[in-house]
């Protein structure tokens, strides 16, 4: 399947309110996302991967020993984070569900540890990647990062909640201050509902 630019599911200036400003968005949706789907789709054109689903991109690309990624896989991988992204932020008041914040506390010890471990990992990524929760196979919750565009797709996790720390996502509203982002991030944008949804059931 093609990749497509989805739109967001809120206007550009709708978490303006809440630390992320239309302008960000503009350039973040509107330039980077696209980007990777042109160039994505550039690049599967005559492959072995044209009309697959994103998914199976991923995970059929992604080499585990390079040292780089390679073109198909970045894209891709790019791709499907963002998809994720948009859908992860809210610009309306999200209360975590009682079930999922039971779970961190489980995993965690409490929400804020949890939020502290997310950070810190965000904060911790070398260059650009992500942070993550996600659910093992056997459920278990864990904080991971990335690098690059890898995501959890290529160790088999479910990805719960990504946090974008390539520097187009918070240099215009934060500048280099990368953990205030992410505590922003965690505080204010979260949309805990779509998180929880996210859970293997």
């Amino acid at each position: 399947m093609a990749f497509t630019l989805p739109d967001l599911p809120y206007p550009h200036d709708a978490l303006a309110s809440k630390g992320m400003s239309k302008e960000t968005l503009e350039y973040h949706h509107d330039m980077h996302h696209k980007a990777y789907v042109d160039t994505g789709n550039k690049l599967i054109e005559g492959t072995e991967w044209e009309g697959k689903p994103v998914e199976d991109i991923i995970r059929g690309t992604y080499d585990p020993n390079a040292v780089a990624q390679n073109g198909i896989f970045n894209n891709a991988s790019q791709y499907w984070n963002h998809n994720q992204f948009w859908e992860m932020m809210t610009p309306d008041d999200s209360k975590m569900p009682g079930e999922f914040e039971s779970r961190l506390k489980d995993a965690f010890g409490s929400v804020d540890a949890f939020k502290d471990e997310f950070s810190k990992a965000g904060a911790g990524q070398f260059g650009s990647g992500w942070a993550w929760l996600v659910a093992e196979k056997d459920g278990t919750l864990k904080v991971t990062k990335t690098e690059n565009g890898v995501n959890p797709l290529c160790f088999d996790q479910t990805a719960l909640l990504g946090c974008d720390v390539w520097e187009h996502s918070y240099y215009i509203d934060f500048r280099n201050k990368r953990p205030a982002y992410l505590q922003n991030f965690l505080d204010k944008l979260v949309n805990w509902e779509n998180v929880a949804s996210r859970l293997p059931g």
